[in-house]
């Protein structure tokens, strides 16, 4: 029939809210709805898994705080499903001296030692030109010894050693703003960022994914492994096919690319996969009180430690929430790198759970639970077109990319569901 003629690919936050304006069908390769923003459960015990008050609650991809976007997005997002608001607690966390400092570093330089503090302000205040690299970028807007201390070796591990070679991105997730430096060196300055406050669902983000799903038909476990732009049909892992005229789609740009054998012209650009460890623990004596912290340098290679059960208490096995503690630990990967496994993972995991505990963090940990993110941060090559010309060949054959992955931009959940809104509503069948 006419209205058939456009398919939704990914049942993510994107697709969810492309089929729920559109009511077109989606595509879904997982079981159920939400990509890599679903929680899931794990217990301890024998007893069940849907044991859900006694288990611990853990992200896919570590933790997903719904911040910014549009205030409409938000109050759609409320209405499905009820939140709570929080003003983020983050920290850089510097495990040589054991010292946390309030994020962004670059304004809380009172945390520091005079002589870092003074030498800092006076590198930010002749910072000049707009730099090809990430790494110049950084060396520009926070000067050497901020970098050398902490924007260096953080995003080192955070990009994976890309940061010498790619763009900069998104100078709005740091701001340099030297009077607020100025203030922070001496008193307390206040938030800044793209994320000072943050909506987490009371039901778990699973319960945002599942209440859209229910607005939308979609069909899960067909993973599409191939598109053929010159037939207009896409092939699933099962052997079966569907014809289409548009497709939404909301797979990463480099695989939609390869799936139906369009080209660029022009070097891909690069991405990270990141491994998040999952972990359930009795809580150590010196566990900090952050929703996330950034680590410049650890022994086992991780940037970032976010903590759950900072956020709410349902991460947490309901009859123990005084002694144990639910948190995440991302550690970065060049795209393309084999996922850790056998050995080699578990040699990690132990790494990891011996150093947060050295940290004093965790106690015993009762859960250790990786989970692997492919497609996890995108980023581009000085001067690359790649992006715009992928979605330009995409488009051409009748393939509309949306959302974080599908375009290849850093954004958040609210807008993602804006762009699917957005797409939505524009390839909605007109009858």
């Amino acid at each position: 029939s006419m209205s058939e003629d456009t398919l939704i690919l990914g049942a993510g936050m994107t697709g969810l809210a492309a089929g729920l304006v559109s009511g077109l069908p989606v595509v879904e390769a997982a079981a159920g709805p939400g990509g890599i923003c679903s929680s899931y459960y794990r217990n301890t015990g024998t007893g069940s898994p849907e044991a859900e008050a006694e288990s611990y609650r853990f992200e896919i991809g570590g933790g997903h705080w719904i911040f910014g976007g549009d205030p409409g997005v938000l109050d759609f997002i409320e209405r499905l499903t009820p939140c709570r608001r929080y003003a983020r607690k983050s920290s850089v966390y510097f495990p040589e001296n054991g010292l946390f400092v309030p994020y962004p570093l670059q304004n809380n330089l009172r945390y520091l030692d005079g002589d870092t503090a003074s030498q800092a302000l006076e590198e930010m205040a002749g910072a000049s030109d707009v730099p090809a690299t990430m790494h110049d970028w950084l060396l520009a807007s926070f000067g050497p010894t901020l970098t050398g201390l902490f924007f260096g070796p953080f995003h080192d591990l955070y990009t994976a050693g890309l940061f010498r070679e790619i763009a900069p991105q998104d100078p709005y997730k740091s701001p340099v703003n030297l009077r607020m430096a100025l203030r922070g060196a001496f008193s307390a300055a206040p938030s800044v960022g793209y994320n000072t406050t943050f909506l987490y669902p009371e039901a778990g983000l699973d319960a945002l994914a599942l209440r859209m799903a229910e607005h939308c038909r979609v069909d899960y476990g067909r993973e599409v492994i191939a598109i053929d732009p010159s037939r207009r049909e896409v092939s699933f892992a099962d052997g079966g096919g569907r014809r289409y005229q548009r497709l939404i789609s909301t797979l990463p740009l480099n695989h939609a690319l390869s799936m139906s054998g369009l080209e660029a012209g022009e070097r891909p650009d690069p991405y990270t996969s990141v491994l998040v460890l999952n972990i359930g623990a009795r809580r150590g004596a010196r566990y900090p009180d952050d929703h996330w912290l950034y680590v410049p340098q650890s022994r086992s290679g991780f940037h970032r430690v976010g903590f759950y059960s900072n956020v709410d208490r349902s991460f947490l096995p309901a009859s123990r929430p005084e002694e144990t503690v639910s948190l995440y630990i991302e550690r970065a990967f060049l795209g393309g790198e084999p996922r850790p496994a056998g050995d080699a993972l578990r040699r990690y995991c132990d790494s990891v759970v011996q150093e947060l505990t050295d940290w004093g963090f965790i106690g015993d940990a009762e859960i250790v639970d990786p989970t692997w993110i492919d497609v996890a941060y995108t980023w581009s090559w000085p001067g690359s077109s790649w992006r715009v010309k992928a979605i330009e060949a995409l488009q051409e054959a009748g393939i509309f990319q949306v959302g974080r992955y599908g375009r290849w931009v850093f954004q958040g959940i609210a807008d993602s569901v804006r762009d699917g809104f957005v797409i939505g509503g524009a390839l909605r069948p007109i009858v």
